[in-house]
């Protein structure tokens, strides 16, 4: 993948956090953003991540990766996918923080409406409609969020990292190009954490599964489901769909999973969750 903008020379941002734990209901017609805003807001978190397991929109509207057809990004967007009726999310994680000053989310899961196939994408989260009350979990951060600002390397507008305190979890970016195992590692060294669990979304260019399978496309949208840190090693099994809405899944190899366009991360100390 090359992007069209000068590299960045920092290629790992990171801020240390305390890190909080976020849950609460998110309401029947409201926005999936405003719910998620408003949980933040109530527990004091400018940011962190949130896992919407579980939550039935009705609409709910997503994206998938696509090649880009205007020259300048090396990847883009589908145009915007729209289940018929309630729509279950399965499994979804979300990094939470900023654009524009307002509260913003980027949201990548798997749904379902009513029978199989199983669907994955990138959440519309200001599109999407809580159908029914129901109760999410997060990690939340009072010192360190993600903020949606102009990258000069994509062209894109993503979110970086911004703030940062004294608390020994993290936030975190991998830019394009970098092996998501080997950066996660050098990045908890340098920060002496060896156990931890990962959380995270963002593309992979041309994955490559440890078990030998493996996704062949330029453009990619992901979660990492499970992944942890154990004796300074990652551990990073994911979900993953392409251009074509083809998902699939496996632990990450080692050395051979260069960034497609961005990675967001929050590093959870096993011990240090509240």
């Amino acid at each position: 993948m090359v992007h069209p903008g000068p590299r960045n020379e920092l290629r790992v941002q990171a801020a240390r956090t305390g890190l909080v734990t976020v849950q609460g209901e998110l309401r029947a017609g409201e926005t999936v953003m405003a719910g998620v805003a408003r949980l933040f807001d109530a527990a004091g978190c400018r940011g962190g991540m949130v896992f919407l397991d579980g939550i039935t929109c009705d609409p709910l509207r997503y994206v998938l990766p696509a090649l880009s057809s205007d020259g300048v990004h090396a990847a883009w967007y589908s145009d915007t996918l729209a289940p018929v009726g309630p729509t279950r999310v399965l499994r979804a994680t979300a990094s939470v923080g900023a654009r524009e000053g307002q509260p913003f989310l980027h949201c990548h899961g798997l749904w379902q409406t009513g029978t199989p196939p199983v669907a994955m994408g990138h959440l519309l989260p200001l599109e999407s409609l809580v159908a029914a009350d129901c109760r999410v979990t997060g990690i939340g951060s009072r010192e360190a969020w993600f903020d949606s600002l102009p990258d000069a390397e994509t062209a894109f507008t993503l979110f970086q990292v911004a703030g940062g305190g004294a608390g020994s979890g993290l936030i975190a970016r991998i830019a394009p190009g970098e092996d998501v195992v080997t950066a996660i590692e050098t990045l908890c060294a340098a920060h002496g954490i060896s156990r931890a669990a990962l959380h995270g979304l963002g593309s992979i260019d041309h994955v490559r599964f440890q078990q030998g399978g493996r996704m062949d496309c330029l453009a990619t949208e992901l979660r990492l489901h499970g992944a942890h840190l154990r004796g300074g090693r990652a551990h990073v099994p994911i979900e993953v769909v392409d251009i074509a809405g083809r998902i699939k899944a496996g632990i990450l190899k080692r050395g051979v999973n260069p960034v497609g366009v961005t990675l967001e991360l929050l590093i959870e100390p096993i011990e240090d969750i509240a």
